[in-house]
């Protein structure tokens, strides 16, 4: 055999162990518009930072698609073999949090402060549990005023009369990430800073001064300029830059962040270290939507996270993510999120049923293993979830297929539930703790021993009427070939 052929046979088989796929994942990359392979900075370590909430009001199941999302795709890059620190910042000062506070009379501290323990609650009921590390933007004052400092002193920003604004006309890269020239950079946003004397539209503020009339009421800090607040985008790279130094490897967030947001985080890190790219993948996802319309606050079209909770458990909402690709938008429906419910419970039937299987193997089966391999494939194909979820439910059809005809054994019952529970670790959509019986009440007890002795007599009216006797009172008997057993009637079924 040649030497070629005789290595691709090698990790052919190595696929599926997992430090291999450190070598074989790919990923789309909004910068250069490819899908490109995933090889980090420095090998089997990933900084990714992805952007955390503004806290003044209740994250929506907007926020949830992004959030889960990446909780996802971190949870698979460890199953990988990475090891990753995920970092998160919370804007908790901000224009919408200064205004929601004095429209509900409480200082923007109490209400960022209140927001970001709903916030946190929401991401632990969601099982959202991989982020390394939380940063709060105004505990970062100090790393901010050095990045303005710095902007500064290289020419990429300058001072008026309301604060310090930076000057996009001044960096050779600008809309490298967007596609969008300065001339067009304000077009089709409302995120664009209005302020006093700008040189450029589509400058953006670093530093706000404080109004005299407003020193009341708005939070500020001292600096060199004067006392104020810092601007939106500084507060990312300020955060970024004191945990990951001037360059990392993965930047994530909505797709509508990539202008002006993101756009204006690479334009000051790389203004101020002089190296490129900031970040070296830059992973966005689609929007939720309803209607077609995406969700947001500022058009009041949105459900909380919490009141989806009311109706839909955190597993229907995974599975419902888990169910598009991460940068198509997805429309909320009922029908979807139906559809979402019925996969997580056809899955826990499956796996109720395979805790159950006792037939023993005559030789052993591979069956099953070319539709796992698949599985893992479409997720190393730009973490394709749609695809690996088609293979995962002809594993469960195929399997129920097998059990429905006594002919799935118990190791292959084994395999099958070692595989979902590692698929499990990454999407958190499933249950595997065994459902307590129920305790039999005896007068069902007595009821299926009398029709017992009616079926061992052969008096098949009195036996029929015994088993619908049981029924009316919510169990159902079913024989065997041992006698018979007692369960639960399935409330489903007349």
């Amino acid at each position: 055999m040649p030497i070629s052929q005789g290595w691709q046979g090698i990790l052919k088989k190595l696929q599926y162990i997992n430090l291999s796929h450190l070598f074989m994942l790919q990923i789309y990359n909004t910068l250069s518009s490819k899908i490109e392979p995933l090889s980090p900075i420095k090998k089997g370590k990933i900084n990714l930072f992805v952007c955390g909430p503004t806290v003044y009001d209740y994250s929506h199941i907007g926020h949830a698609r992004t959030y889960v999302a990446f909780d996802m795709f971190v949870n698979y890059l460890k199953h990988l073999g990475f090891d990753v620190f995920y970092l998160q910042n919370i804007t908790d000062i901000d224009d919408k949090i200064i205004k929601r506070a004095k429209e509900k009379n409480v200082s923007p501290k109490e209400l960022a402060y209140e927001f970001e323990k709903e916030y946190m609650a929401d991401m632990k009921t969601l099982q959202v549990k991989s982020i390394t590390k939380y940063a709060r933007a105004t505990e970062h004052i100090k790393q901010i005023i050095s990045q303005v400092e710095r902007l500064l002193v290289k020419g990429f920003a300058y001072q008026t009369s309301d604060g310090i604004y930076y000057d996009v006309s001044k960096f050779i890269g600008y809309g490298k990430l967007s596609g969008r020239t300065v001339e067009g950079a304000e077009d089709g946003t409302s995120r664009i800073d209005e302020g006093v004397a700008k040189k450029n539209k589509a400058d953006f503020c670093l530093w706000k001064l404080a109004l005299s009339e407003a020193k009341e009421f708005e939070p500020s800090w001292p600096s060199p300029w004067g006392a104020g607040r810092p601007g939106w985008h500084i507060e990312d790279t300020a955060i970024t830059e004191k945990y990951f130094g001037a360059q990392y490897d993965i930047h994530g967030g909505a797709r509508d962040l990539i202008f002006p947001h993101h756009e204006a985080e690479i334009s000051q890190m790389e203004a101020i270290s002089g190296k490129s790219p900031l970040v070296k993948y830059w992973i966005h996802t689609g929007f939720l939507t309803i209607d077609g319309q995406k969700m947001s606050k500022s058009l009041g079209n949105f459900t909380t996270i919490r009141d989806f909770l009311k109706q839909n458990t955190p597993q229907t909402l995974r599975m419902f993510i888990f169910s598009s690709h991460y940068r198509s938008p997805i429309d909320l429906k009922d029908t979807s999120i139906a559809e979402a419910k019925a996969n997580v419970e056809k899955l826990q039937d499956l796996i109720t049923k395979l805790q159950e299987v006792k037939l023993l193997a005559k030789e052993p089966s591979k069956e099953f293993n070319s539709l796992q391999e698949k599985f893992w494939d479409e997720l190393e194909n730009d973490f394709n979830t749609p695809k690996a979820k088609a293979m995962l439910f002809e594993i469960a059809n195929l399997a129920n297929e097998k059990i429905s005809k006594n002919e799935l054994t118990q190791e292959e019952a084994e395999e099958i539930l070692k595989f979902l529970k590692k698929i499990n670790k990454i999407f958190l959509f499933l249950d595997f703790k065994k459902k307590k019986e129920a305790e039999i009440p005896e007068e069902i007890k007595k009821l299926a021993k009398q029709r017992e002795k009616f079926r061992q007599a052969k008096e098949w009216q009195k036996a029929d009427e015994m088993r619908n006797l049981t029924a009316s009172k919510g169990w159902s008997i079913y024989d065997t070939d041992n006698g018979y057993e007692l369960k639960p009637k399935d409330p489903t079924i007349d």
